[in-house]
């Protein structure tokens, strides 16, 4: 993992895109304290499953007078 500036990151852009793609984690620090990370783009995001927790709780009966006090 490597730790690169703001002003290197915006002057090397695409050599940074390059190396995530590769699949490195990179850094970006502003004055030395890290704000974000790069990470490589992956697209096997699990889709949800609705109804996976069906049965599992119940809701009470009061539950609308429960939540106008809140």
């Amino acid at each position: 993992m490597q730790i690169i500036n703001i002003h290197e990151a915006k002057t090397h852009l695409s050599r940074i895109l390059e190396k995530v793609g590769a699949g490195e984690e990179i850094i970006i620090a502003k004055a030395g304290t890290p704000v974000a990370r790069l990470v490589p783009y992956s697209s096997n995001v699990k889709k949800r499953q609705f109804g996976k927790d069906k049965g599992l709780f119940t809701t009470p009966d009061n539950f609308d007078s429960l939540v106008r006090t809140l």
